[in-house]
Parts: C-alpha cells; structure tokens; sequence
C-alpha cells in the first residue's frame, strides 16, 4: 500500500457558488457548493450568522440518536480556516449584489 499522506496537500478550491436565504430574523443566511480542483464538489455548506459573527456549518446528517455528524469536514484548523474565508468572502460579495 502507497503512503499517501501529504500527497493531496495542495488541493485548491476552483469555484465557490453562494445561494443566499431570504429569510429575515433567520440565522441561516445562505448555503454555499464549492468545487475542489475542477473535480469535486461539496454541496451544502450552511453560511449562519451567530452570536460572535458569520460562521460556516459543514454538511451533516442526523444519527439514530438525534446527534449531528459531519459527513465532509475539513481535518485541521488552517484548511479550516481557509475554507471558512473562501465561503464567507463569497457570501459577502453575493450579499451586496442582492441589496
């Protein structure tokens, strides 16, 4: 078996798409896809606006036990981090458009 830890490191998000919720009072303010070097996507990434600022809320399913889980999830702080300025920098610029 190949070791490929380290391989895909270079991953880049190619497209991000925001579809904004026009709902007002609502936490959820719009739910972004990105698209990861031109082959994969990743639909569903809630963009919420809460007590400390706008946030992002990865893809999840409900467990048997009421739990939420992540089904997609970035696996250490600085991709998270990346990601989370990618989406919420593109939900911005949709968000002037829409005013």
């Amino acid at each position: 078996m190949r070791d490929l830890k380290g391989r895909y490191k270079n991953l880049k998000i190619t497209d991000v798409r925001i579809r904004l919720v026009n709902k007002d009072d609502a936490k959820l303010k719009a739910v972004a896809s990105i698209t990861i070097d031109d082959c994969i996507v990743v639909h569903d990434i809630k963009v919420i606006s809460g007590r400390e600022g706008m946030f992002i809320s990865m893809p999840s399913r409900k467990t048997p036990d009421g739990e939420y889980k992540d089904i997609v999830h970035p696996i250490n702080t600085e991709t998270r981090e990346e990601l989370k300025k990618v989406i919420l920098d593109a939900y911005e610029q949709e968000a002037n458009k829409a005013e």
